[in-house]
């Protein structure tokens, strides 16, 4: 059976998540502006404001012109709007790659630059920077041709150059493109490999890729969007945005982090999991896991996770884990805003928000969505999501709060089987009772039970708590159990009802994350002393 630690374990050094959102360098989508020709209208200033009269909701490429524009790394023109339609020349497309990317230097410019680049011309500096990032190169004779229009697939051309994109197989060209024909010769293979990159999006139909035709502004978004995706500086659109099925997924499919980067790998969630024994709720039925990257965990305090993965604390992490586990396989697409309920029985409040194309859940950001696992499905998240009533402060967490998880496991409610040991009331003969364990504080709980019989005696221990342990009495399999001992009132229903003083001790044994079985010796001392085992199961919330 497949389950999500063996996933982790086996991507944990090859999976990406280093799709965060970062904070990069404004991207100015800007006209012309030349010594010689002052456009109109011109450009506005970043802002704030997103909204462009000229690009609704539902226009196809709202989302990847929005999400730049709320992070000021876009802007349109004094007149609000964008003209997503207009062209874009080679002047405008290198200062927009001069604003998306910050990368190295491969060669450097001849002195003198370009012939027709004057050194006081608007866009020169943009242009040598594309120049020598390895980004855009020049005509014969020396020539930029900076006001020419620039075709879609010398665009890409120029990114997949930028970015070191390589393909040793270009067919995907013809499986992907049915104008596969018209991509001229020196395009093919920047264009297979930025294919497999998952850079080129193609409106309004996915297979037809218009190589020849101008860059629009709407295009040069969208594109650089999908670079950045590439790069790690922005999140990919989920997948249940529109826009995202004009994206042309080739065999680096996005939703499977495919860039490696080991500082976003699961490692540390796979050795927590190891610790508390989670693999083995994980592998009965669907689950979607909001996974924490190492980054998340490295965040926390050094001290708080040491303190965590201490074996008296491990009823607290196993909870912390359990809060990150959702029933059912719910994709980026299914998700919707509100709570979900977890394995923890605590909810996680939801919020999707398609026009920024992100999902958080409580304060942590969804940054790498739709990881594909046999049994279910993997959303990596920025930050360790902590249930409302934990505590990871390193003094005894001493809040009571009825029902709670104690450091023992669950709270519960269930029937068991009474073997009478002595005594005259139901607790000393045999019979089956009514228990319960609620949980108090970190520590305590108290466990009211009934034992009915020709005398029904009510018990109502309050136990303290041991902290889950590993046992292994056959030397065949492990299994996690935990203590409790505690003391109380028993209290005798019968027409000379009596109350005396209840001893208590017995052992929890979580089965999953929905059962717990439990076992105890239960001594009542009434009128004369009555000892009973219980023997039971509870059903936890």
């Amino acid at each position: 059976m497949f389950s999500f630690l063996r996933w982790l374990s086996a991507k944990a050094a090859l999976v990406s998540l280093g799709l965060t959102v970062a904070v990069i360098s404004p991207l100015a989508l800007t006209v012309e502006v030349s010594a010689q020709e002052t456009p109109s209208p011109s450009p506005t200033t970043p802002s704030a404001t997103t909204s462009f009269s000229d690009v609704s909701q539902d226009y196809w490429a709202s989302p990847f012109i929005q999400a730049l524009a709320q992070r000021n790394v876009i802007v349109g023109f004094s007149d609000r709007t964008f003209k997503p339609e207009q062209p874009v020349t080679r002047a405008e497309f290198a200062a927009m790659i001069q604003k998306a990317f910050n990368q190295n230097s491969v060669r450097q410019l001849p002195a003198g630059g370009f012939s027709d680049v004057p050194a006081n011309y608007w866009a020169a500096a943009a242009i040598q920077e594309a120049y020598e990032t390895g980004f855009m190169s020049g005509y014969p004779q020396n020539r930029f041709q900076p006001n020419q229009r620039i075709a879609k697939v010398d665009a890409i051309v120029s990114l997949g150059s930028g970015l070191g994109l390589t393909a040793s197989d270009t067919s995907a060209v013809n499986t992907y493109f049915t104008d596969a024909s018209a991509i001229p010769s020196y395009a093919v293979e920047k264009v297979a490999a930025a294919t497999n990159a998952n850079l080129i999006v193609n409106y309004p139909e996915k297979k037809v890729l218009n190589p020849e035709a101008a860059l629009t502004r709407a295009e040069a978004a969208a594109h650089l969007y999908q670079a950045l995706v590439k790069l790690g500086q922005v999140q990919p659109l989920a997948s249940n945005v529109p826009a995202a099925n004009y994206i042309v997924a080739g065999t680096a499919s996005q939703d499977t982090g495919s860039t490696p980067t080991a500082s976003n790998s699961f490692t540390t969630l796979t050795s927590l999991i190891q610790a508390t024994g989670l693999e083995s709720t994980l592998q009965q039925g669907e689950y979607t896991i909001f996974a924490p990257t190492d980054a998340a965990f490295a965040a926390l305090p050094q001290e708080t996770l040491q303190r965590l993965q201490k074996p008296e604390n491990k009823a607290t992490l196993t909870r912390i884990l359990q809060y990150h586990v959702v029933p059912g396989k719910l994709t980026a697409s299914q998700l919707k805003t509100g709570e979900l309920q977890t394995v923890e029985k605590r909810p996680v409040n939801v919020q999707v928000n398609t026009n920024a194309n992100q999902i958080t859940v409580n304060n942590a950001q969804v940054i790498q969505a739709d990881i594909q696992a046999n049994n279910g499905v993997i959303h990596g998240i920025n930050q360790v999501l902590i249930p409302p009533d934990v505590s990871l402060d390193e003094k005894t967490d001493t809040t009571i709060t009825a029902g709670r998880t104690t450091r023992g496991g669950r709270s519960y409610l269930g029937v068991a089987g009474n073997i009478g040991l002595g005594g005259d009331t139901g607790l000393g003969e045999g019979s089956f009772a009514v228990i319960s364990k609620i949980g108090l504080t970190n520590a305590f709980s108290v466990r009211p039970s009934a034992v009915f019989g020709d005398d029904t005696v009510i018990l109502v221990p309050i136990t303290f708590d041991f902290a889950s342990q590993s046992a292994n009495p056959t030397g065949r399999q492990t299994f996690t159990i935990s203590p409790y001992v505690g003391a109380g009132v028993a209290i005798e229903t019968s027409d000379d009802a009596d109350i005396g003083l209840l001893l208590t001790g017995g052992i929890d044994v979580p089965l999953g994350s929905r059962f717990t079985a439990t076992g105890a010796v239960n001594a009542a001392f009434l009128g004369s002393t009555d000892v009973g085992l219980l023997l039971g199961i509870g059903y936890n919330f």
